[in-house]
């Protein structure tokens, strides 16, 4: 239980820092025998601060929750 806590308290600060995930994705334009022409474009994917704080939220109770029981 402690392990799953610290994991989703990192997660959820990272999601409260980043707001989101970037990546690049390659879209094909000109495609005329030999001559190819590409374009990298940047796409985002946003996660709301909610999510990140949930995490948050439930990592620290997870991690409260085994201090007790030990």
């Amino acid at each position: 239980m402690k392990v799953l806590g610290i994991i989703l308290i990192v997660l959820g600060i990272l999601a409260l820092v980043y707001q989101g995930i970037q990546y690049t994705s390659r879209e094909k334009i000109l495609d005329i025998g030999s001559i190819k022409v590409t374009a990298d474009t940047k796409k985002n994917i946003p996660l709301p601060p909610i999510i990140g704080g949930l995490a948050l939220v439930a990592g620290i109770a997870l991690v409260l929750v085994d201090r007790r029981k030990k």
